[in-house]
């Protein structure tokens, strides 16, 4: 643990940092992601817009992920009616991520033309949270509806609904354009930071009560009252601007000072993320070898079995006759 004083010693690229401002009850974590996230979204050479929306899914998954305690993954997902009709990303947390998308190549290129809003490619649906802490334990799963908004917002209402804890989160991606060997190379940067108030009486954690829909029109809805520290912490994060977290000039200890050097901010040991597949032929096989054999046949394309992983690309060929039923004697 570290006090940031003016000059931090950064943490660099791919590494999440936990961080605490204790005069305000604050907890969280910020990251700024460069190669890795590069490396993930050069495997699929997706749309710009699907990429954008991909890399800020991969921050949010890191994010929320590695507040984890116990070995296992935190997955994000969304199933909707949009152009992009579904959406993975999946932390684990040793701190390797993977992600992809599925989408309609029309459809999303009718929404970049329009401008390409992360709610008008998500459209309406929902979007789950689930912690998979293993084989032998039970899995928690949290779903909010996601109606044409954007994973910042969406990720807001999960915590306010699921988790009645105050939370702020901000997204940001973007491209950086370098000439190297008289030539222009794009890469993809992304970032984030999460801010949660955890105050010792939970009392103060109270928050405004969702508007109930129901109230007659013009009449006031009584907001209630936040309390002053997550107020002034709330102001403090609204002034981040999307390049800030994004830019390698301002890495996020800097970002950290620079908001909260007044109150005093803590930061913990950064824990490195990675961009790495967990499939394996072995995981693969094990899947195939509980096919039946109708199953087995149907899969069977030009004499073989291939399975693409969809997170990494990587494809796996298989001979038929690995899973086909001994033959036992009459």
């Amino acid at each position: 643990m570290a006090e940031i004083t003016g000059d931090p010693k950064p943490a660099g690229d791919d590494a999440v940092l936990p961080f605490e401002v204790a005069p305000l009850d604050v907890r969280g974590r910020a990251i700024q992601m460069g190669p890795a996230i590069d490396a993930l979204l050069a495997r699929h050479a997706y749309p710009d817009a699907v990429s954008k929306l991909v890399a800020e899914a991969v921050v949010l998954a890191v994010l929320l992920g590695s507040s984890l305690k116990f070995d296992g993954k935190f997955i994000l997902q969304t199933e909707t009616d949009g152009p992009v009709d579904m959406l993975v990303a999946d932390y684990r947390t040793s701190g390797a991520v993977r992600a992809y998308a599925r989408f309609d190549a029309e459809r999303v290129a009718a929404e970049a033309a329009a401008g390409a809003t992360p709610g008008a490619l998500l459209g309406h649906g929902t979007l789950a949270m689930t912690i998979d802490q293993g084989a032998y334990m039970s899995r928690y799963q949290g779903v909010v509806p996601l109606e044409g908004q954007s994973l910042e917002e969406v990720a807001h209402t999960y915590f306010r609904q699921s988790e009645q804890i105050p939370t702020r989160v901000r997204l940001a991606v973007g491209e950086i354009l370098q000439r190297e060997n008289g030539s222009l190379e794009r890469s993809w940067r992304a970032g984030g930071l999460i801010v949660q108030f955890l105050p010792d009486a939970p009392d103060r954690m109270r928050q405004p009560d969702l508007p109930g829909g129901d109230a007659p029109e013009g009449s006031e809805v009584d907001d209630g009252e936040e309390d002053d520290a997550w107020v002034e912490a709330q102001s403090l994060v609204g002034t981040v601007e999307d390049h800030e977290l994004t830019d390698p000039a301002v890495p996020v200890e800097l970002l950290l000072y620079r908001l909260f050097h007044e109150r005093g901010v803590r930061v913990f040991t950064p824990i490195a993320i990675t961009e790495d597949c967990s499939c394996s032929r072995e995981r693969i096989s094990g899947m195939l070898s509980r096919f039946t054999a109708e199953e087995i046949a149907e899969s069977i394309e030009d004499g073989a079995i291939i399975v693409t992983c969809e997170f990494c690309g990587t494809r796996y060929e298989f001979d038929p006759a690995e899973f086909s039923e001994p033959e036992t004697d009459g």
